[in-house]
């Protein structure tokens, strides 16, 4: 049976989870910026990808934790930060619960059971979400994996406009979602202020059209003075189909 999955520094079991360890969030948690400076003037490198982040966020919501990974992987990059992370189902709340516990950030991780529309912390300098990406699909006959994989609980519309109402100024959102859901969340990151400073599209294999994309938006009420920001692109396997240089530096503080 697969109970978990080891990382550099933490175990993340997820046996209780509806939905697993998978390569989603932990792109999500490797690649969203922490950095002040990186934020500002909306530049990345995979190759300067840092351990130890200088510039520190100080508090940081995980939208639909699940087992918790993301919020493990932020509380590894940002040393100072306080993080919440939330999620309707209360196994993955118990679950993601015992890895905080575990992981050596316990005083600093905190997991509630609660919707993001319920929700009334604010002020966050960062918010990440690896949110249910299926609409309008056959649904899941397991109830738990149905509620973490569609849109249902939780439309992009609220998700884009909840997040935005809880962010801080020049706070960011950073997401991952399907290729086709793109242009929709640009679309509502737009209508809630919110300006692109970070987006990449994420490929399987060379070649291979993108399946997923990562995107980061800064609420900013003068959007006209950030200058449009080029798409990176990241495949994940190489021509043998291994791991490829960029996707190895962009997670080597975490998979062992």
């Amino acid at each position: 049976m697969n109970l978990g999955f080891r990382f550099k520094h933490f175990f993340v079991r997820h046996d209780r989870c509806a939905m697993k360890v998978g390569t989603d969030g932990v792109l999500l948690g490797a690649w969203t910026p922490c950095e002040q400076s990186e934020i500002r003037n909306g530049k990345y490198k995979i190759s300067n990808q840092k351990s130890q982040i200088s510039n520190l966020k100080s508090k940081i919501l995980d939208i639909g934790t699940g087992s918790g990974l993301i919020a493990l992987m932020l509380a590894q990059r940002c040393p100072n930060a306080q993080i919440d992370a939330i999620d309707i189902d209360p196994d993955a709340v118990s679950q993601a619960r015992d890895n905080f516990a575990a992981s050596p950030w316990s005083d600093r991780l905190h997991v509630t059971q609660c919707a993001l529309q319920e929700w009334q912390e604010k002020d966050y300098d960062l918010i990440v979400s690896n949110p249910p990406y299926f609409v309008n699909s056959l649904k899941n006959p397991d109830d738990k994996r149905c509620l973490a994989r569609h849109t249902d609980s939780l439309p992009f519309s609220d998700l884009i406009a909840e997040s935005a109402k809880r962010l801080v100024p020049n706070g960011v959102l950073s997401v991952i979602a399907p290729m086709e859901a793109e242009h929709l969340l640009i679309g509502l990151a737009s209508e809630n202020r919110l300006t692109c400073i970070k987006k990449c599209e994420v490929h399987s294999k060379p070649g291979y059209p993108a399946k997923r994309v990562m995107i980061a938006w800064q609420r900013n009420n003068d959007s006209n003075h950030i200058p449009e920001i080029p798409t990176e692109h990241l495949t994940l396997e190489d021509d043998h189909g291994s791991r490829s240089l960029d996707y190895q530096l962009l997670t080597r503080d975490f998979y062992l």
